[in-house]
């Protein structure tokens, strides 16, 4: 029934050997002073490397655009030098994993930034609060990104991007989704620019296509990949014309020829807010020729459906992955998910509960049987 959810797919350069992926997670686990993946981390993708294709949790691509407690970086050596044993342990497994590249923009908390505020495509205000160090604060005023620091940016997500090839990684994808920088640029209501980043969907999409031109001079276009979430609201960041906007984004990919594009449509009770707006998938499908891979909301039947319809090409998984590291041999067996225990207080918190302690479905039938 599920058969065509193991079979091979190629995306540029990328072999994944199953086409259940682990969509990007955001855990909290790296070494502090300093964002450091650590081997608590290796061991948690090592018993992951079962999906057709890891895409890593956000990772900061500088001080400036990361702000979210303990989690990485990619920007410094020594984070760049954490990173390689994460690889390795992937890799020992016959996995493939790339690297996901995260700027925050307007939702870094000034906590993280030395007291300054956080930069966005515009001088606006997201709504809601940060998490921080010292808890809960509600989010500062964004000023405008010019010319002159967009392309600093720019240039930030290369030198990630070429930290993530020293630390191994099999590609990168660059996180344009969950009213972050990139869909900071992307929609009209946090882009109020009128230069030649903003106004319409043509201009609004100048500055994600000049980061995936960046990462693609980097790696190849058949090793780079884009997050977006096509959908309402989210965090703040709205669109009023998603159709357009995301439109265009989607013809950016296809002009480039990026490796594969993650949508993310959440249900109506998915993270990052519900939405009553049709799912751009179908839209996006006929502009971008590519590998498509859908996020959220996914059990392995309607996975297999959606693949075998046409839908996607593959799905990435996400909560399911938090509480069953042998997924993809789950499914294989026709076996049941494993429920989150404690969550979401166990998706964030320091140490390797909740983390890491999880057992496979061969360990947990053997602990049952004494």
């Amino acid at each position: 029934m599920h058969d065509i959810l193991f079979e091979p797919l190629t995306m540029g350069a990328l072999e994944a050997r199953n086409r259940i992926f682990m969509a990007p997670l955001t855990r909290g686990r790296s070494t502090q002073p300093g964002s450091v993946p650590n081997e608590m981390m290796a061991t948690y993708y090592r018993q992951r490397a079962n999906a057709g294709l890891i895409i890593s949790e956000a990772t900061g691509i500088s001080v400036e655009g990361l702000g979210w407690p303990a989690a990485p970086g990619v920007w410094s050596e020594e984070q760049t030098e954490g990173w390689k044993q994460v690889t390795k342990a992937v890799h020992d497994e016959g996995g493939l994993i790339v690297l996901q590249l995260w700027h925050m923009g307007r939702l870094v908390h000034p906590d993280f930034l030395g007291g300054e505020a956080p930069v966005s495509a515009s001088a606006t205000h997201a709504p809601g609060h940060a998490h921080t160090p010292t808890g809960r604060q509600d989010y500062a005023p964004a000023r405008a990104l010019d010319k002159g620091e967009i392309a600093r940016v720019v240039g930030d997500y290369a030198h990630a991007a070429g930290n993530a090839k020293k630390a191994g990684f099999d590609g990168v994808q660059l996180h344009g989704a969950n009213g972050y920088l990139v869909d900071q640029f992307l929609r009209d209501g946090t882009n109020l620019r009128d230069d030649d980043y903003g106004g319409p969907p043509e201009n609004r999409v100048r500055f994600l296509r000049e980061v995936l031109e960046a990462l693609a001079a980097l790696w190849g276009t058949d090793r780079v990949g884009l997050r977006l979430s096509p959908n309402g609201e989210t965090q703040g960041c709205d669109d009023s014309d998603p159709a357009a906007t995301f439109g265009a984004a989607a013809k950016v990919c296809e002009d480039i020829g990026i490796a594969f594009l993650e949508l993310r449509e959440p249900g109506p009770d998915g993270t990052f807010g519900s939405t009553d707006v049709p799912k751009q998938s179908p839209l996006i499908r006929e502009a971008y020729s590519g590998p498509l891979v859908l996020n959220s909301d996914y059990d392995a039947e309607k996975a297999a459906d959606d693949i075998s319809r046409g839908c996607c090409d593959a799905v990435s998984f996400g909560r399911p992955y938090i509480s069953n590291p042998d997924l993809a041999q789950r499914i294989e067996q026709g076996a049941g998910f494993a429920p989150n225990v404690d969550v979401p207080k166990s998706w964030y918190l320091p140490g390797p509960e909740g983390y890491i302690d999880y057992p496979t479905l061969e360990e947990a039938s053997a602990l049952a049987d004494g």
